[in-house]
This record gives structure tokens, sequence and C-alpha cells, in this order.
């Protein structure tokens, strides 16, 4: 079993940055996944960031690259995303979740991902 911890949500003013961390407890694996979604109310939960758990490759969606910056503590069992540069349609709740076995890249697609946070409000003010 895995549970995810996020944190690190608030109100933020456009331009602002914020930094969001996800504490990972129980068992993962070296192949793991860890990757940060959101979704916006009445839209669908999207691909925002993933980072491989052993070797620390990073993939971005588009509409966050160059401004956000996904990161991982081994020793803390801990993934992080540095938001700067935040605009107001980035205002979602923000979730972690952990694909425990992916032998090669970082999958965008949101239900191959075993297990979730319970999600951080992010609300950027224009």
């Amino acid at each position: 079993q895995v549970q995810l911890v996020e944190s690190g949500g608030g109100l933020v003013q456009a331009g602002g940055p914020l930094r969001l961390s996800c504490a990972v407890a129980g068992r993962t694996f070296s192949s793991a996944v860890m990757a940060w979604f959101r979704q916006a109310p009445g839209k669908e939960r999207d691909f925002v960031a993933g980072i491989r758990w052993s070797g620390g490759s990073t993939r971005y969606d588009d509409s966050v690259k160059d401004r956000f910056t996904i990161s991982r503590d081994n020793a803390k069992n801990t993934v992080y995303l540095q938001m700067n540069s935040l605009k107001p349609e980035d205002t979602a709740v923000y979730y972690c979740a952990v694909n425990r076995a992916i032998p090669v890249g970082i999958t965008t697609t949101r239900n191959t991902y075993e297990y979730w946070g319970q999600g951080t409000q992010v609300t950027v003010s224009s």
C-alpha cells in the first residue's frame, strides 16, 4: 500500500511562486514514476509533470514547461513541484500520483497511475 499526502497549496497572485510537496509513505519501486496532475472546475484531470524515481528524468505538459519544475528527494521520500510565474489559468486542485512499475519513460495517461493523494487547492488571482 502506498499513501500520498500533498501540501503547499494556497492563494497566490499572478506572477508569483508556489511550491507543492508530496510525501510518499509505503513501499515504492525503483521503476516508479511520480506525477502531478491538476483538475480545474468542470474540466478533466490533466497531466502536469512527471519524474522517474530512479534517474530523475522528467516530462512536462507544454502549458507549464519553463515555469514549473518537478524534483524528488529520495531520502525524504518526497516529490516537489516548484511553480513560478503562475497564471490565473493554473488555478486547480493539484494531485500527486504514482505508478510503481513503468519500465521506461513517463506516461501522461491518468488511469495508468495507481495511487493518488487527496489533492491541494492552488488559486492564482489576477
